[in-house]
């Protein structure tokens, strides 16, 4: 029998448990209630965790979080560094995850799409150096709703896969996360496929996050959608707030019906600013279609960027709209005027945006710039206004 002394204090409608290695922690788990707190003292932790069917309730979430985020416990290494099926109300906050080789994080409905894992909170989380090689991810999602990601940093995943991959997803925010990768590896920092909707990404900043920072719309096979095939891969997702410095191309739209890319910054992708994309090919597939791209700041050399727009087979480019978007081109003003597939409205051309220091990765607008109304910060000052 292994006797684990606990430190616990009971608040209103919250149970606390202090752990300082990774028996206690699977033991603390195995016992928790709704409004249990899990806190982990600073340290290391096998990975290779997998934990099953907990269960908060509204108001009283399960948490497992590091007791001190200032010194956050590691988590290293194991297929997944953390596996978590058939859950809801859990959240997981300031935790460093490591040197997985398939996935930093993985949670999942169990495999019963009909009962998603749901409720779930992601906040203050480092999860790097995953793979190297494969479609190995930093975060895996597969059949959850109403979920949140906030001010996670996800660096170095595998080179055919994602920051985030979500498969199935609805009802979900990312905001204000940080993506590091490399331009050409890495198929994307966050991919929205297999039937999710309801996706916004916000207020987030990718730097050379992937040959697609962001995949709006994807791949799947068609016995993992969650809910069975609705006829698209994505369906009303928005990105919006967000900076984008390098990658092959900041957002591709693929296979979706209906998305928003609205007050981004792009600095310098290296060879599309967007592509609008079809890869799951079937009858009952709508064309990629409707996307707004709208409110963006633009900026990219006349030398990296090979064509404004990327169109593949078998989608509805007429059914996308630009507006009111600020194209700058850095070495040629002149060459600013982008090749769209539709006319834009109140579009602006040639007329530097004037950052503050583009080429240390600052992006802020300076106080007299003619690019205020458009962008990542104009988004930034409308909510504070509300």
């Amino acid at each position: 029998m292994i006797i684990v002394i606990w430190t616990m204090r009971v608040a209103a409608q919250e149970t606390i448990v202090t752990v300082k290695d990774s028996q206690e922690l699977q033991d603390a788990v195995a016992q928790v209630k709704p409004g249990t707190k899990i806190l982990m003292a600073p340290g290391n932790y096998p990975g290779g965790l997998y934990f099953r069917d907990m269960k908060g309730e509204p108001g009283k979430p399960i948490v497992i979080a590091a007791l001190d985020p200032e010194h956050p416990p590691v988590i290293q290494g194991g297929s997944n560094c953390i596996h978590l099926a058939n859950i809801a109300h859990v959240e997981l906050h300031n935790l460093i995850l490591s040197d997985a080789r398939a996935n930093g994080i993985n949670i999942d409905d169990g495999g019963s799409y009909e009962t998603p894992s749901h409720h779930i909170v992601l906040r203050g989380l480092m999860v790097r150096d995953v793979g190297p090689e494969g479609n190995r991810d930093g975060i895996k999602l597969s059949g959850l709703d109403d979920l949140r990601v906030e001010n996670c940093t996800v660096e170095r995943w595998g080179s055919g896969g994602s920051g985030i991959d979500m498969v199935g997803c609805h009802r979900g925010v990312i905001e204000g996360c940080t993506f590091r990768h490399g331009d050409r590896t890495g198929s994307n920092a966050v991919q929205t496929k297999g039937g999710s909707s309801e996706i916004t990404m916000r207020g987030c900043r990718f730097e050379h996050a992937g040959s697609r920072a962001v995949n709006v719309g994807g791949s799947t096979g068609l016995r993992f959608f969650r809910p069975e095939p609705q006829g698209y891969e994505a369906k009303d997702i928005t990105v919006e707030g967000c900076t984008f410095i390098g990658s092959q191309a900041p957002v591709a739209f693929v296979g979706v019906d209906g998305a928003v890319f609205r007050f981004n910054t792009i600095y310098r992708p290296v060879r599309w600013v967007l592509r609008i994309l079809q890869e799951t090919r079937k009858p009952e597939f709508v064309p990629s279609r409707n996307g707004h791209f709208i409110d963006n700041i633009v900026a990219f050399r006349s030398d990296e960027v090979a064509a404004t727009v990327n169109i593949g087979p078998d989608t509805g480019p007429e059914t996308f709209k630009f507006a009111r978007n600020f194209w700058y081109c850095l070495d040629d003003p002149a060459r600013s005027s982008p090749d769209l597939p539709t006319s834009e409205s109140d579009g602006i051309y040639g007329v530097d945006p004037q950052f503050r220091n583009a080429e240390e990765g600052d992006l802020k607008l300076k106080a007299d710039s003619p690019a205020r109304k458009m962008g990542s910060e104009a988004l930034q000052a409308m909510r504070e206004k509300k």
